[in-house]
């Protein structure tokens, strides 16, 4: 089977199985794992913050940031599409008490402006925001880049208005790939900053959320209240060691398979596509149901028996993800067995 469902269908390779079988380890949540300390001192350097800690998953980074910096009733600011908000089962008001104010912003992204515009009034009838949330890159933006300046100016006002400002980087590394700024600079005007290791690097679990050494300190009890606290995680942390080292520089081998898929797919007869949306690994399509004579879901399901898996979103839309287990001649595959659905 050709996965382009998600770039979380990534195997680690036989390298990174040795690795980790070869992992030094000890009680995490003790500080006693080297492995998983060396990987906590690495993201942190990489993105430029006093100290990170490790957790099973980026969702739970999330779930710490928001925990971390907000109160009760506090609410947090994110485009309307973020993971947050629609991906993560209602977690911010289940572990947070806070509530979201979703920022009609387009492909993932919103501006300074827009974030400006969608402050409520000072007035204690009101929900006060504590957080401002970016997801970069933008997943259901089609894997859209947030540029540089974009960034600084909302954690500009974010700051001059007293918030604290969050980055979902779960895809942060993507972004590095294709325009050459690095995490460091991305990372530099937010708070917090997590960085993923089970999608395009192809660890098999587990993320690093950043931020200076009191925010690390305080996330850590939430952590622990979550039931994050690990014992001999060295074992999978070595396999995100092994990622950053060998992983990182081919996620510009994922980003030309998604261009390549994506004028592959562009090609064919009522597919909806502008190849030139297309940034990193993230291909969005939609097809024209009434010319086909079946939705996205039956789409779906006739490429499955192609041997290619691929993502519904609704009835006309679907997401192809490009990762390390697809090359590009699973690519020409996958626009090969399309084409023969769609003729």
């Amino acid at each position: 089977m050709i996965d382009l469902a998600s770039d979380v269908k990534t195997r680690p390779t036989a390298a990174m199985r040795q690795a980790m079988a070869m992992a030094e380890v000890g009680d995490e949540q003790a500080f006693e794992d080297p492995t998983v300390n060396a990987l906590c001192e690495r993201v942190a350097a990489l993105l430029g913050k006093e100290a990170a800690l490790f957790a099973p998953s980026g969702a739970m980074c999330n779930q710490l940031a928001i925990a971390t910096w907000c109160r009760p009733g506090d609410e947090v600011l994110c485009e309307r599409t973020a993971h947050i908000a629609v991906y993560e089962a209602g977690g911010p008001a289940a572990n947070a008490g806070v509530m979201m104010h979703a920022i009609h912003g387009e492909r993932g992204q919103f501006t300074a402006d827009q974030l400006r515009a969608s402050f409520r009034a000072q007035w204690r009838h009101c929900p006060q925001p504590s957080l401002v949330c970016v997801e970069q890159t933008a997943n259901l933006g089609g894997g859209s880049v947030w540029s540089l300046d974009q960034l600084d100016a909302v954690a500009e006002l974010a700051h001059e208005r007293g918030l604290r400002t969050h980055m979902d980087g779960a895809r942060l590394l993507n972004a590095c790939a294709a325009t050459g700024i690095s995490a460091r600079d991305y990372a530099a005007q937010f708070d917090s900053v997590w960085i993923d290791f089970s999608k395009g690097l192809g660890a098999p679990i587990g993320a690093c959320l950043a931020g200076s050494r009191a925010f690390i300190e305080r996330a850590w009890v939430i952590k622990q209240r979550l039931g994050g606290a690990m014992r001999q995680a060295g074992i999978v942390a070595a396999g995100a060691l092994y990622a950053l080292d060998h992983h990182v520089e081919r996620l510009a081998e994922d980003h030309a398979n998604a261009k390549r898929l994506a004028h592959g797919l562009a090609a064919l007869p009522g597919v909806m596509l502008d190849p030139a949306t297309v940034e990193t690994n993230i291909v969005f399509f939609r097809l024209d149901c009434a010319r086909l004579g079946f939705d996205a879901h039956e789409f779906s399901r006739r490429l499955a028996a192609h041997g290619v898996r691929i993502g519904p979103f609704d009835e006309r839309t679907l997401r192809a993800v490009t990762h390390l287990d697809v090359s590009a001649a699973d690519v020409d595959i996958a626009v090969d067995a399309a084409a023969r659905i769609l003729a």
